[in-house]
């Protein structure tokens, strides 16, 4: 299984430390958020890995390659003339996902020691398009599934807007956390260019495709997009 590591964001919320320095390369716990992200998936065999980067570009770049990248073979997916979002910074990396297989997409502000084998099991067992690990946590916008645990919609508490894809006689509100396994499938359903956000993607193709829901509570995890005062951020050496 080869893996997509999201770590092309501007980090606005962990401000003023994402002034000088891209948000993957924040220290927590003592690690870089993309240390952090690397080693876990190497945990699980993953040897083949691509970044895509955006803010402080070559600041990670030299990083990796100070680290001899953490023994992993990592390639960069540059955006640098522009920022695609999640969306389309999966479709500007479909060309490294021609082998077929289901691989693995998290993002670099996710603490987590989810269990990726049992998730793969998981999708594989549901031939989904996409598996999304999800919890119960509080947040204020909510993928909502149905009782197979099928994408159904979303809704964003905050502002009231929500969005139903497909019928169900129940919508169970879980919150996203922040990793995910696609099936290539999907790269010629994409008709979004540009700059998009894998949410809308998602909303449209669960009108007519199974994607969906890994409900584990279990793993330990934590938003490391924004300071908390449960656990140490610090600046990057």
């Amino acid at each position: 299984m080869k893996a997509l590591i999201l770590a092309a964001g501007l980090g606005t919320r962990l401000k003023p430390v994402t002034d000088k320095i891209p948000k993957a390369l924040v220290v927590a716990e003592g690690k870089t958020l993309l240390q952090h992200a690397l080693e876990h998936i190497r945990l699980y065999g993953i040897r083949e890995v691509i970044v895509n980067v955006h803010h402080f570009p070559e600041l990670i770049v030299d990083y990796l390659r100070d680290h001899d990248n953490f023994g992993l073979e990592i390639t960069i997916s540059d955006e640098s003339d522009q920022l695609l979002e999640t969306g389309g910074g999966l479709k500007k990396a479909a060309w490294y996902f021609s082998d077929g297989l289901p691989f693995l997409v998290r993002n670099v502000d996710v603490l987590s020691n989810l269990n990726l084998s049992a998730m793969t099991a998981f999708h594989l067992g549901k031939k989904s398009l996409v598996t999304l690990a999800i919890r119960q946590r509080e947040t204020s916008r909510y993928f909502l599934f149905d009782d197979k645990m099928n994408l159904s919609g979303w809704e964003n508490r905050k502002t009231g807007e929500q969005r139903i894809t497909r019928k169900a006689g129940i919508y169970l509100p879980y919150a996203f956390s922040g990793i995910q396994i696609v099936n290539p499938a999907i790269f010629p359903m994409i008709t979004e260019t540009g700059k998009f956000s894998l949410t809308d993607l998602y909303l449209r193709l669960s009108c007519n495709q199974t994607l969906s829901g890994y409900l584990e509570m279990k793993s330990f995890w934590k938003d490391a997009g924004k300071f908390n005062s449960q656990w140490s951020i610090v600046n990057s050496q």
